[in-house]
């Protein structure tokens, strides 16, 4: 089976959404996380709205995997 130049950049493209997902997500956490781990350290009864905000950039990935997704699709790929 012969690979289509729209197929590989459709398969690039997808690449790219997921890892920009990813990236986003890691910068994000990354704040938010010592951020958090200092509110914990000083009110430890806050521990659950640390975790949540610490959770809430997980969708970037999720948004950049649906992306994905939705490329390789439309693209015939899968």
């Amino acid at each position: 089976m012969a690979i289509t130049l729209e197929a590989a950049l459709a398969a690039v493209g997808a690449g790219i959404a997921l890892a920009g997902g990813a990236i986003g997500t890691g910068v994000a956490q990354s704040a938010i996380g010592s951020a958090g781990l200092g509110l914990v350290a000083e009110k430890p009864e806050e521990m659950g709205r640390a975790l949540l905000f610490l959770v809430i950039p997980e969708t970037l990935l999720i948004f950049g995997f649906v992306v994905a997704v939705l490329i390789l699709i439309y693209a015939g790929i899968i």
